[in-house]
């Protein structure tokens, strides 16, 4: 029986691009007299003989081709292999040797610098002035065009934002808008956006001013404030406060219209610029709260990201929903792909993901979703069987947000606990309080 290689470690060999193997007796060979009880008991042979081609020529196994994508279940186990490459690079090699995160991240770097893709909106003279960074530009091909624009005045379709969709599951519907920070000079265009795309749910994961420097400027009004915004009137119905995030709920009209929607904004206060949280579970706590409310609404358009240049914390957040959306779809046991994420949504926004350690981060999320579910499901297969239920079925992951689920992610941080101190300590530190 002949099986093609997919192992987590495959070689380059000359021309080919996979070694094939027959498997007998689950014992391995290339089809030479040489058989092997393992697969890394014949790698590391080959290694050091080289492989006899057809043609007679002599080939040898040098440099490793790490394949990214991995199955779910298995997610913890990688997130380890990666960390313990970081930390021992291969002997010999120096700083070229670099791997883990590191060498994941990388090549989505160089594969960025071959995205060849229009921006001359944005570059435009009459645009310059409303894009917060000169080198974060949208992308024209996914760009949101603004309605109702005067046709007399050049560029005033504009606003630096892009449609991001999930391209590579099918089934997943789910539009996102990322955006940049408003500037004193784009609030009015965004305001114009989040009615022409019927948005309901905003996340801000940035504060006003981090470190000195703005970030985005306050496009919303006081508590019981209003605040005109070219056509429209925004008012601030309320605003609360939890542990890492604030909940705002706006008013949109037009001037002097009664009718208006209902808008929800959620601000992330607990997220560095340029880097990660201490830990993915009040990341993973907050997403669960934001889907909740955005699918609490099924005529709800968009729901619209931003951060301060709009691709960092902002890309971060879209693909870990994009991952935690697949393997909710498609249960545990999937296979996923988080640098090709990447790489299709920034072909979509040039830059999402900023750095190396939001890369990490979102295989820590998903690493700690699936642990988080493993979890739940042991809990809730032992309350079946207490209670005779042997019959018990395998659930697809959930994102749906629960306090249970919010109470593994935090136990995932915390420690274990005592169950029923756990859940009054949680209630009380998870409310939402009025500021």
């Amino acid at each position: 029986m002949v099986h093609r290689v997919v192992v987590k470690k495959r070689y380059i060999v000359s021309q080919w691009d996979a070694l094939f193997l027959s498997v007998n007796n689950e014992r391995y060979t290339v089809g030479d007299n040489n058989i092997f009880d393992t697969l890394t008991d014949l790698v590391e042979h080959y290694k050091r003989v080289g492989i006899e081609e057809m043609s007679g020529l002599w080939v040898h196994l040098k440099q490793p081709f790490y394949t990214t994508r991995v199955n779910a279940a298995d997610i913890d186990t990688r997130v380890k292999l990666l960390d313990q490459k970081g930390q021992s690079p291969e002997e010999g090699l120096g700083e070229k040797s670099k791997a883990g995160f590191w060498e994941e991240f990388d090549a989505l770097q160089k594969l960025e610098a071959k995205v060849k893709k229009s921006r001359e909106e944005g570059q435009r003279p009459e645009n310059k002035s409303k894009n917060r960074y000169k080198n974060i530009l949208p992308f024209n091909d996914t760009r949101v065009v603004l309605q109702n624009a005067d046709p007399t005045i050049v560029g005033s379709d504009y606003i630096n934002a892009n449609y991001v969709r999930n391209t590579l599951c099918p089934d997943d519907d789910k539009v996102f808008i990322a955006t940049q920070g408003c500037l004193i000079t784009t609030v009015n265009d965004f305001w114009q956006m989040v009615w022409q795309e019927k948005t309901r749910v905003i996340v801000m994961t940035t504060r006003e001013v981090e470190k000195g420097r703005n970030k985005c400027v306050p496009y919303w009004p006081e508590v019981d404030a209003y605040k005109e915004v070219g056509p429209y009137v925004v008012t601030c119905i309320s605003e609360k406060e939890a542990a890492d995030y604030k909940i705002r709920i706006f008013k949109l009209s037009p001037i002097n219209e009664s009718r208006g929607i209902r808008i929800w904004h959620y601000q992330y206060l607990s997220w560095p610029d340029h880097g990660v949280p201490q830990e993915p579970g009040g990341v993973l706590s907050f997403l669960a709260q934001v889907n909740a409310k955005q699918d609490e609404m099924r005529d709800a358009g968009p729901m619209i990201i931003h951060c301060s240049a709009g691709i960092g914390r902002t890309g971060t957040f879209v693909v870990i929903d994009m991952i935690l959306h697949t393997i909710s779809t498609q249960g545990v046991d999937c296979d996923i792909d988080i640098q090709k994420c990447i790489q299709m949504v920034r072909e979509q926004r040039s830059g999402m993901v900023q750095t190396e350690a939001q890369y990490k981060f979102i295989y820590l999320a998903v690493s700690e979703h699936i642990q988080a579910f493993n979890a739940q499901s042991k809990a809730s297969m032992e309350t079946e069987t207490e209670y005779g239920n042997l019959q018990l079925q395998h659930l697809p992951a959930s994102r749906k947000v629960s306090k249970n689920r919010e109470e593994v992610y935090e136990n995932m941080a915390t420690g274990k606990k005592d169950v029923k101190k756990q859940k009054s300590e949680e209630k009380k530190s998870g409310s939402v309080r009025k500021k």
